[in-house]
C-alpha cells in the first residue's frame, strides 16, 4: 500500500545541493519536493556495524538531512569484513565517531547526531523521539523487541533487517498501518537457540544488500513513493539469488500494538529474551571454571575430556590444545551421549560460554554430575593463555 509522506519538504535546496542531488530530482517520483523532504528528514540507525554501514552511507548520499548513530562499541578487526564504514586505521575507535566521519566524508550537509550509549528501556524513548523513523540493523533479539515496542509506543515506522550466513530479511513495521515485528515473532527463540552472526557467521556483501534494501524503505517512507514494505516480509537467499516475499498479517491479540495491549511501557528486554535459559544458568552455577583454572588442570595431568561444542569451522580458526569436537547440535538430538564416558571429567566450551551453558545443562540431566564449562570459552583462553592465537 502506498503511504504518504513521512515529513514535511523543506523550504528551499540550495545550489549546491541542487547539483549535488541531480540525478534525483530527475526523476518523477522524488523530484524538487522528494529531496527537500529527505533534507527535513531524521533518521537514526540503531547500530553502525554491518547493516548500519551501507544504510547511513547510502542515506547520507541520498540527502538525508539529519542521521542519528547510536552505538557503544569499538571497532574490532573482525568487523572490517563486512562493516564497510569502518577502515583499517579505526581498529579501537569508537564505531560512532568512526561512522560520523564517513558520513561528513560522503555529505558535509548532512548533521550528524551521536549517541555513543548502550541502548535500553532507559534511554529509548528519549532517544527516538527525536527522529522521523528507526533503521535497526542489530543482530539480537533483545534489542529488535525493545526497538520494536518503543516505535509501537511513539508511532514511529521501524525498518528492521536481519543477516546470516547467506541468509536475510527485511520488512517495515509500523503499526498505525500494519504489523509490528511481535505480531511476526511474538516470542523470542529459546536462548542459544538461534547463533548470531558472531557464531554463525555472515558473508560480508550480504550486509549491502539487505542494507541496500533498508535505506530504500526508508527513502520511500520519507519522501511518500512507492509500496513499502508494510504488512510483507522479503526473504533473500544469496546463493540462490532468489527474493520472495511472505505476507504479515497484524495479530488482533498482539501484545504490544493489539486491541488490548498487555505492553504498554518498555519492559527488562534481556530478562524477556534472556541471555542463556533458567535451565543452563541453573547448571553453570558452582560448574563454571575460568581459562586459568583449566590451564592450570591441564598442567597437573588432570583426567579430563575437553569438549568443544562449537561448528567445525569454528574449531579450524582456533581451538583449545586436547579438546575434541562435538557440536552443541548432537547433544540437543542425544547423539553425543554415547560419545561420553563417565572416566573422566567434562570440560566444556564454545566461544564466549552461552552455547557450552546450554550443554551442560543437558549432561547434568543425563547424570554427568561433575562436568564443567569455561567461562568466556576459546575467547577468554586466547585473551588469557594464548594471545598469539588468532580470535574471531
Amino acid at each position: 500500500m502506498s503511504l504518504p509522506p513521512l515529513v514535511e519538504p523543506a523550504s528551499e535546496l540550495t545550489v549546491d545541493e541542487v547539483r549535488r542531488y541531480s540525478r534525483h530530482l530527475i526523476i518523477p517520483d522524488v523530484g524538487m519536493d522528494g529531496q527537500k523532504r529527505l533534507k527535513n528528514a531524521k533518521v537514526l540507525s540503531v547500530g553502525a556495524g554491518g547493516l548500519g554501514s551501507p544504510t547511513l552511507m547510502y542515506l547520507a548520499a541520498a540527502g538525508v538531512g539529519t542521521l542519528g548513530i547510536i552505538d557503544f562499541d569499538e571497532v574490532d578487526e573482525s568487523n572490517l569484513q563486512r562493516q564497510v564504514i569502518h577502515s583499517q586505521a579505526d581498529i579501537g575507535r569508537s564505531k560512532a565517531e568512526s561512522a560520523q566521519e564517513t558520513v561528513l566524508g560522503i555529505n558535509p550537509y548532512v548533521k550528524v547526531n551521536l549517541h555513543k550509549e548502550r541502548l535500553d528501556s532507559s534511554n529509548a524513548l528519549e532517544i527516538f523521539a527525536q527522529y522521523d523513523l528507526i533503521v535497526d540493523g542489530t543482530d539480537n533479539f533483545a534489542t529488535r523487541y525493545l526497538v520494536n515496542d518503543a516505535c509501537v509506543l511513539l508511532n514511529k515506522p521501524y525498518v528492521w533487517g536481519s543477516i546470516y550466513r547467506f541468509d536475510g530479511q527485511a520488512s517495515v513495521f509500523w503499526s498505525e498501518h500494519g504489523p509490528c515485528y511481535r505480531c511476526l515473532y511474538p516470542e523470542p527463540p529459546p536462548p542459544g537457540m538461534v547463533p548470531s552472526c558472531a557464531e554463525g557467521g555472515v558473508l560480508g556483501v550480504l550486509c549491502a544488500s539487505v542494507g541496500s534494501i533498508q535505506t530504500t524503505e526508508a527513502i520511500k517512507l520519507l519522501a511518500g513513493v512507492g509500496d513499502p514494505l508494510v504488512g510483507r516480509l522479503m526473504i533473500y537467499d544469496a546463493l540462490e539469488m532468489s527474493y520472495r516475499q511472505v505476507k504479515v498479517r497484524k495479530d488482533p491479540e498482539c501484545a504490544v500494538c493489539g486491541k488490548n495491549p498487555t505492553v504498554t511501557e518498555l519492559i527488562d528486554y534481556e530478562a524477556f529474551c534472556g541471555v542463556v535459559s533458567d535451565e543452563a544458568q541453573e547448571a553453570a552455577m558452582g560448574s563454571t571454571i575460568t581459562p586459568q583454572q583449566l590451564k592450570e588442570w591441564i598442567d597437573e595431568g588432570e583426567n579430563l575430556d575437553i569438549i568443544d561444542v562449537r561448528e567445525p569451522n569454528e574449531h579450524e580458526i582456533v581451538a583449545i590444545p586436547g579438546a575434541r569436537l562435538i557440536p552443541k547440535d548432537e547433544f540437543l538430538m542425544g547423539n553425543a551421549l554415547e560419545k561420553l564416558t563417565q572416566d573422566k571429567r567434562i570440560v566444556l566450551h564454545c566461544k564466549t560460554g552461552v552455547r557450552s551453558a546450554e550443554v551442560l545443562a543437558v549432561l547434568k540431566n543425563a547424570g554427568f554430575a561433575d562436568a564443567v564449562h569455561v567461562g568466556g570459552g576459546v575467547i577468554g583462553w586466547v585473551n588469557q593463555i594464548e594471545p598469539e592465537k588468532p580470535v574471531y
